[in-house]
């Protein structure tokens, strides 16, 4: 058996079409054109290049693109005023601060100052508690890529056992929330594993659907993984192999795509579908705003 590979990269092409034509209609009607702020602490590299690549896929969506870059040395009280004016903007309707934040930097409050009517990542605890309830205002950009991806791919969530490896608020928990919930793409039976699961190979061997957040580089090895089942990579992790920079996944991509049904790439994976989901929250936020 040889994995399908899940095309997130043509997928969310599709995607960011379908968002551009809905954005060129709203404004159309409304005279309003979306706008979505992104804050940028530091340089990180990494970050620089998501920042980008979100500054690009703005504007080509057709909507507002408002870049604050601040240097590393920057205060929480100096962030958590930008977020309030940002706030008080009327035409930016998204706001987005890019993780991971200088570390002297309080994150909580930093995401907590954000209006939950502007908060497009879904980290507000207002909006969490929205989605625990089955009643989302805005969908956690990656989770929600996720979620696509198998609904597109014709993948069934309902009734599958789906391990999701990883507990964090941006994936892990979000992830399995939304495969709970009723309806496509979920009424899963779900299983969330971390650093204390016992017998992880275990239980990820019972899953229909492996979604894996884990942020260790090849962590999943075929060992882990049952027969026919699908495969979700979230993991970018940079490594050294053979004397050149690589960018590889938390799976094991070689040894588990022979005996996987279906498996993500990385990249050209889960990653295009988090930026892309990212433009659908903030024109939703934008038909929010106006309604």
């Amino acid at each position: 058996m040889t994995a399908k590979i899940l095309d997130g990269k043509a997928l969310a092409a599709v995607l960011r079409e379908e968002i551009r034509q809905q954005t060129e209609r709203f404004t159309a009607g409304t005279g309003i054109q979306p706008g979505l702020a992104v804050v940028l602490v530091g340089d990180d590299p990494a970050s620089g290049v998501y920042v980008r690549n979100k500054e690009t896929a703005t504007i080509k969506a057709g909507m507002k693109s408002v870049m604050k870059r601040l240097p590393a040395e920057t205060t929480t009280e100096e962030l958590l005023a930008l977020v309030g004016e940002l706030n008080a903007d009327a035409s930016i309707h998204g706001i987005l601060v890019q993780l991971p934040l200088p570390r002297h930097i309080d994150e909580r409050r930093i995401l907590d100052a954000i209006d939950p009517r502007k908060d497009v990542d879904a980290f507000h605890p207002e909006n969490v508690g929205l989605i625990a309830q089955g009643r989302p205002r805005f969908l956690p950009c990656t989770p929600y890529g996720i979620q696509q991806l198998l609904i597109r791919s014709g993948i069934e969530t309902a009734g599958k056992n789906v391990v999701v490896l990883g507990r964090s608020n941006i994936v892990g928990k979000p992830m399995a929330l939304l495969l709970m919930q009723k309806g496509p793409g979920g009424d899963a039976t779900v299983t969330v594993c971390h650093s204390r699961t016992a017998n992880l190979n275990e239980v990820t061997r019972g899953a229909d659907i492996l979604i894996v957040a884990i942020g260790v580089p090849r962590f999943l090895k075929a060992d882990g993984v049952k027969p026919g089942a699908v495969v979700i990579d979230v993991g970018m992790n940079r490594i050294e192999e053979d004397g050149k920079a690589r960018f590889v996944g938390d799976v094991d991509f070689d040894a588990v795509e022979k005996i996987a049904s279906a498996i993500t790439p990385v990249p050209g994976g889960v990653g295009p579908l988090t930026v892309t989901m990212l433009l659908n929250n903030a024109l939703t936020a934008a038909r929010n705003a106006a309604s």
